[in-house]
């Protein structure tokens, strides 16, 4: 039997994929959570051998997760599934270590397929993501700019965005500024949006 973690804020979401997955002869849900920062301690405790992580949660996001996984329990496989299919979310995941990502849509029995094979130590990817990732390449953003991006997302103005990433405001524009240039954007706005849908943050 491969023992499985679910990890997933949405209780209905989880308690959907625990069912179907229990219905496979060769697959057991050993522990399931609703938090990112939950993931190790469950996983430790329950012995799974994968982890099914949703990207975003709270406490740690599936990313941060696959990260801390492979660093504490190397022995672990973790595999994205969510509903996020962004083309730069993938390749972060595959960085931090994840062995594959599949978006929630994906029929039962390929789910099923795609947790056996992360578990016999294969990669596995959904085929379309995989092509729009290739294309899209890797993120143009700088980890600095990422992080500001991120902080304007909700409008904040550039004086808060430099208080809460301790930096001057003309180095908050500068970033800013490089990018809106490397989103093809015309406002700061826009620019954390398009860096968003496209999973660089």
């Amino acid at each position: 039997m491969i023992r499985l973690l679910l990890a997933d804020d949405q209780a209905l979401v989880r308690g959907a994929l625990a069912a179907l997955l229990d219905l496979e002869t060769d697959l057991t849900v050993v522990a399931q959570v609703g938090r990112g920062d939950e993931v190790l301690a469950a996983a430790r405790e329950s012995g799974a051998e994968v982890c099914l992580l949703d990207i975003e949660m709270p406490g740690l996001t599936g990313l941060e997760v696959a990260e801390q996984l492979r660093a504490e329990l190397p022995g672990v496989r973790s595999l994205i599934v969510t509903t996020f299919g962004r083309p730069g979310y993938v390749r972060r995941a595959l960085d931090a270590g994840a062995a594959g990502f599949v978006v929630k849509d994906t029929p039962a029995r390929e789910l099923a397929d795609a947790v056996r094979r992360v578990h016999a130590g294969l990669r596995v990817v959904d085929p379309g993501l995989a092509a729009e990732s290739l294309m899209a390449g890797p993120s143009p953003l700088t980890v600095r700019e990422a992080e500001i991006l991120r902080l304007a997302l909700d409008g904040s103005p550039v004086a808060a965005i430099a208080r809460a990433a301790h930096l001057s405001q003309g180095t908050v524009r500068n970033h800013l500024s490089a990018a809106i240039g490397k989103t093809g954007a015309s406002t700061r706005a826009e620019a954390a949006r398009v860096a968003q849908s496209r999973g660089w943050l």
